[in-house]
Order: C-alpha cells, then structure tokens, then sequence
C-alpha cells in the first residue's frame, strides 16, 4: 500500500502523529477527537512505510471490543497482521508458551473473579463478611496488587494512599495474606499474578526476554491514562531499553485512580523522554459545539495537578440543541419526566439504541428500568459483565455448536426458527419476565435470537440460506474480537460502564451534591475524579445533553439536596414557577387507598395501595388483561412488560377504571399508552373483546383456562 494513501482524510494534528513513526510519541486526545483512527492510521503507515512489519507491532488496549476495533480497522488498512491484544491477553499469551520451560509442572487455573477465594480466605482468619464485603475485600487486594503492595505492607500503605477500607486495615492485610495462600495451595492464578510472573519471567531470563523483544519491535498503547503500575512494569519489561513506545490519553478522563491507575506515566511522559514527540488532538468530531461548551466549562474549573492539563476542546460539527437543565420534586418524579421525555423522542423518530441513561451508582438504575417499562420503552442494563462470558450466554453457545451440524440426511429447519427453539431450552420465553435479573437473562438470549433473525434475512454471497454452522462461525468470531449483539433499547448504565461509548442523547440524572460528587469522595483529588467523571458522561452525547436532579428522595419529603457543585456556572440560577408546579402536578403525593398513608415505594405507588394492605381484583379480569398482553407483545415483537407490567396490569384490574380519564390515573399509564392501548383496556375491564385483538385470540384463551 502507498504509505501517503494510507494518511489521506486525517486532520492536520492526526496526520502529524501518523508521521511521527520512530522513538517515543505520546498523543493527548481529548474526546471524540478521534484517536483510534490516529493510531490505527500512524500504524498502517509506519508498516507501509517499511519501517517495521507487521508481526513486530504489539498494539494494547485495555478492552477487547477496542482491540477488536483496532484490529478490523487495521485489516480495512492493510495491516491484518498487527496483534492489538489487551495487557491480559498479551500477558497470558506469553506466560502459556514459556510455562513449560521456565516454571514447568501442571499449568494454574485462570480465575476471573477472586470472590470465592476471598470468601474462603476470610473464613480461614475467622472473619464472616457478607457479599458486599467479600466484593469490597476483593477490591482492596486487587489495588494492592496492582500497587505492587504486599500483605505485610498493606496497612502502612492504605493509610498513606488515604483509602478508606472495608475492614480495619490489619484485618484486611491478614485475608489478603490467606487469600494469596489459598491461591498458591489450589495452583489458581488471578489476572494481577499473571501480570506480574510474565514481567518477572522476561525480566529474570535473557533468552525468553531476547525471544520477546525480537517478537516485539513497535509498542502502541492505548488509554495510557488508566495504566496501573503492575501493568507499567509490563510494559517496560517488554520495552527494554528501545523506545519506540507511542502513548494515548487524555488525563481529563482519568477515573480509575481507586482501582489504582494513575495518569502520572502520561502526563510525565515528556520528562521521562525528553526526545517525545507530543502531539495535542482537540478537534472533536463527536458532539456538537453546545455539548462542547458544557464539557469545557466542567473540565476548566478543574483544580491541582489536572487544573494545567485538560485539553480544551474545539468542535467540528453544526449547531445543536442547548443543553436541558431540569429540577424535579423527587427521585420517583425524576425516572418518571426521563421515562416521558424518552417517549417523546421514541415518537419523533430518534432510536431507542441511541438514547442513554446515565447513573452514578447501580442502584439508581431500578428507578429508571421500572419507569421506561411504564412508559412502554424497551431498555438494556448495561453491567460490567462482557456479553460473552455472561453463564447464560456461554450455555447457549455451547447448545448451538452443538446442533451446528444438525442430523444427517435432514432437511434443515430456518435458521431463526431453530435458534429460538434451542434458546427456549434457557428461558427465551416468548415475552420478558418481570424481575431485573430474569429479565437480563432474557435479554441476552433475545439478541442472540435477533442476531440469528437478521442473519437469516440476508442470504449468503453464494444464494443459499444461512446454516447453523454460519450462524456459530459468526459467534465465534464475535466472541474473539467481543462484538456483542445489539440490544434493542434505551441503555441504563453507570458512569464509569459508559466510558468508550456513545450516543445521540444522553441523559445524566441523579445530579445532587453528595452523588456527583459521591459522598464519600472526600479529598480534594477525589472530588476531581468526580468531576472527571462526570466530564466523560457530558462528552458521551452527540447531540442532545439532559442533565437533572432532584431536592427531595420521596415524594413528599424534604427538599434538603443541592444541585451538583459541578452545574454551578451552567445551569439557571432556579427552575420557573411554572415549570416547579408543571412537575408538582406530575408527581404530587400519593396516598394509599386503603389506609391512607403516604406511599414512596415504587410498586406501592402504582398499585395506588400499601402492599399490604387488603386488595380484592376480579382473577378472571386480570388474566383477560395479561392474555391481552401477550397478543400484543407477540404482534408488536417487545417484551410484554413494554405494554404494560405485571404491577400495571394488577392495579387496573384492582382499581377496574371504567373511563380513558380513570385509566390515565392508574400509576404507569402515561399519555402515550393511553393513547395506544386506552380502548382495548376500557373494553377488556367492561367484559367486551377489544376491535385490536384478533379473532377469538383473548376471549377463547380465557375460556379455555377457565374450562381446565
């Protein structure tokens, strides 16, 4: 390939660290400044330029859906011969091949999470933490870890680092002492064991160090910002002392600094080579000016050592729409007027898949799951767990390689047919489960049976239909680059899962002093992690930015919280009179039918009752209405609890509205599905069969259970 081909479409900025391809580079890149395509293109070009081949280039990221990018984007370049692996990948790589002959004997087991042998190691020293507690120990040892922190070290070290510990400092030194004995005795390897014996493997023997770095010439390193200092002394073993090392990050996204990473090998990069060339990328590509504007507001009012390093960016794209600062009455009100204004654009046009919710902690993410459900918008949890290695989705893998080649002298059942059927074998229903966790189970196997779906509908290059065994090459190859599946929905996620991802609209909600910036972020450096880390949520949108927070926790109560100190400057000095009573009338105080009381919890407020309070519903309207669900669902192809939940559907049938007016009172009913499904419910609660149910599809259903 012509090496100056390969530099055509990049910026000025991009194009000058494309060119800079010997010695050490290190590349600030703001967000969405587009730094994967400058370090794609700087590789391609230096392969293509002859300085270095192929195989010779290591190019590490920290996730593998971004190696995965990396690499198809390198393929489209003409380089499908770069290895662009994550540190642990790379790692594990190495130490397999040089097992046997360095350390021999039976090979450890790679262990993904140290939770079980935390829980044992802390029974061994008498200690009996709960779940949370065995997660937060786990946390503490992987900082140590990672720090290159020893048991015996540990509390020394934590109380100089200022880490507030799960347990007494002691405490967690003597779990993290048996943990490591548990670990030796079972011959188990965590991922930070690993990274360490592949450095002291290159470092301690000259012929597997010369054999490594005769592998690997050319060094990439991707969000040089998150690296840790175990993965630092990686990195250096690998290196030697050559320096064709080039680095990318932006400090203003540091928000790992408690898991360990620090931005100083970025930031000081410079003065450790004082030969560097440093290239700034600010041009953004990503969002528009007004979502720029915010960004570079929160990120120059940054204080310390990153008040001097923030990129400040300059947009590219048109005109916008201004960002939305909202004040709601509570945190109930809140999910509510997020879930209806994502119905609103729903019904303008804007996908489901390119809205996202942000929240600062998981548990605000229950809140806004059940108010999108009420809404009738389908939505995606997004967790840490890869897609890939989640229990229900390995089962199915294995159950379709399985069936791959299906029974001899048979004529092939459609492939999307099949997919379901073998999925039904783990719960793909045909409508949701009410339930967060089983409705995440369902979810996952759902976008395995879409992916089949869309699969089917596009015929090979050869004309004939798609077979199972494609169908599992498919996932094979996604499983090794870890392309997931779409999901179909609004994404729920946290903060920090958000990072690498973006969308059209984002929402960033739960906005109040004591959750942006978190509680307990105390010093002043983790007060500015949070404001790093609210900066990566403004800079996730392209489009539209809806930032908001409420004074009251419930409905009702005291309007004690403040706006996020991080809004000072951007937001209104106060919400209208007309907009504080426009969200007083929505989300006004509800009272328990029954009892009177005051109901502040979710399902209490929709059943418009305490729950346990005494309630009598007519069974046989609720299972019309539930039949009715279903058909619905099956026409509309969403998840049942799209229509309307379980808790909706029991409270119409408590409650029996015999009007659209009664029905748009019932908790969950917004305008939208009065107006979609208002006139079917009114006929089912009256005893009639609704105009949009087929022929004889709810009524006969109802009879027939009521024959059994």
């Amino acid at each position: 390939m012509d090496p100056d081909r390969v530099l055509e479409g990049l910026d000025p900025e991009q194009t000058q660290a494309a060119r800079a391809l010997r010695g050490p580079v290190c590349i600030l890149a703001g967000a969405g400044t587009g730094k994967t395509r400058a370090i794609t293109h700087r590789i391609a070009h230096a392969v293509a330029s002859g300085v270095v081949s192929e195989q010779q280039v290591l190019a590490v990221t920290f996730t593998t859906r971004a190696a995965g990018e990396m690499r198809g984007r390198l393929r489209a370049l003409g380089a499908p011969r770069v290895q662009a692996r994550t540190f642990h990948a790379a790692a594990l790589r190495q130490l397999s091949f040089f097992w046997p002959q360095v350390i021999g004997g039976e090979k450890p087991t790679l262990i993904e999470s140290k939770l079980q042998a935390v829980s044992r190691a802390a029974h061994l020293v008498g200690l009996q933490p709960d779940r949370s507690g065995v997660r937060d120990l786990a946390g503490e040892i992987e900082w140590a870890k990672v720090t290159q922190v020893r048991p015996t070290d540990y509390d020394k070290a934590a109380a100089k680092a200022g880490r507030p510990t799960p347990l007494p400092a002691g405490e967690v030194a003597r779990v993290f002492e048996a943990y490591e004995e548990v670990r030796r005795e079972h011959n188990l390897l965590d991922f930070e064991s690993m990274l360490e014996l592949t450095a002291g493997m290159i470092n301690e023997y000259p012929a597997i160090a010369q054999r490594v770095r005769d592998q690997y010439r050319y060094f990439v390193v991707d969000e040089f910002q998150d690296v840790n200092p175990l993965q630092r002394l990686l990195l250096d073993a690998w290196l030697g002392d050559r320096d064709d090392l080039c680095v990318v990050g932006d400090p203003s996204q540091t928000i790992y600094s408690f898991a360990g990473a620090t931005p100083t090998y970025l930031t000081e990069f410079a003065t450790r080579y004082p030969h560097a060339t440093v290239v700034e990328l600010v041009r953004d590509y990503r969002s528009t000016p007004q979502v720029v504007r915010v960004a570079n507001h929160v990120i120059g009012q940054a204080r310390g050592s990153f008040a001097a390093e923030h990129l400040t960016l300059q947009a590219q794209r048109p005109d916008g729409p201004d960002p939305m600062y909202v004040e709601y009455d509570d945190e109930p009100a809140e999910a509510t007027g997020v879930a209806r204004k994502i119905s609103v654009l729903l019904r303008e046009g804007t996908p489901a898949g390119e809205i996202a919710v942000l929240v600062r902690t998981n548990a605000q993410s229950a809140a806004y799951e059940q108010a999108l459900a009420d809404e009738g918008v389908p939505f995606t949890v997004r967790g840490s767990a890869r897609f890939f290695e989640r229990p229900e989705i390995k089962q199915a893998v294995h159950i379709l390689r399985g069936a791959r080649h299906g029974a001899a002298g048979e004529e092939p059942e459609p492939l999307a047919r099949t997919v379901r059927q073998l999925l039904g074998r783990l719960g793909l229903t045909e409508s949701a489960p009410e339930g967060r966790q089983a409705r995440e189970r369902w979810e996952s196997l759902s976008a395995l049976a879409r992916l089949a779906e869309n699969m089917a509908e596009a015929p090979r290059p050869d004309g004939l239909a798609v077979t199972m065994a494609d169908f599992v090459d498919e996932l094979d190859m996604r499983m090794a680059t870890e392309h997931a599946p779409d999901f179909e929905g609004v994404t729920i996620a946290s903060l920090h899962a958000a990072k690498g991802l973006e969308w059209d609209v984002v929402f960033l909600v739960g906005l109040t002093e004591g959750m942006m910036p978190i509680i307990y972020a105390e010093t002043d450096e983790q007060v500015e992690e949070e404001r790093r880390l609210f900066y990566v949520g403004v800079t996730r949108a392209r489009e539209r930015l809806v930032m908001s927070w409420s004074p009251a926790r419930s409905p009702g109560g005291r309007k004690t919280r403040r706006p996020s100190r991080f809004l000072d400057g951007l937001r209104p000095a106060s919400p209208s009179t007309a907009s504080r009573r426009t969200e007083r009338r929505k989300s006004g105080v509800i009272r328990c039918r029954v009892c009177s009381s005051t109901l502040t919890d979710a399902a209490e407020r929709k059943l418009g009752r305490c729950l346990d309070c005494p309630s009598s519903y007519d069974e046989a309207l609720l299972q019309r209405l539930r039949e009715w669900r279903r058909v619905k669902a099956q026409e509309q192809k969403v998840p049942a609890y799209v229509i309307f939940t379980d808790a909706t559907l029991q409270a119409i049938a408590e409650q029996e509205p015999t009007s659209l007016t009664q029905l748009s009172g019932v908790s969950g009913v917004g305008a939208a599905k009065l107006d979609r499904y208002g006139e079917a419910v009114i006929a089912l609660v009256s005893g009639a069969r609704p105009a949009d149910v087929g022929e004889g599809s709810v009524e006969e259903n109802v009879e027939e259970t009521a024959h059994e």
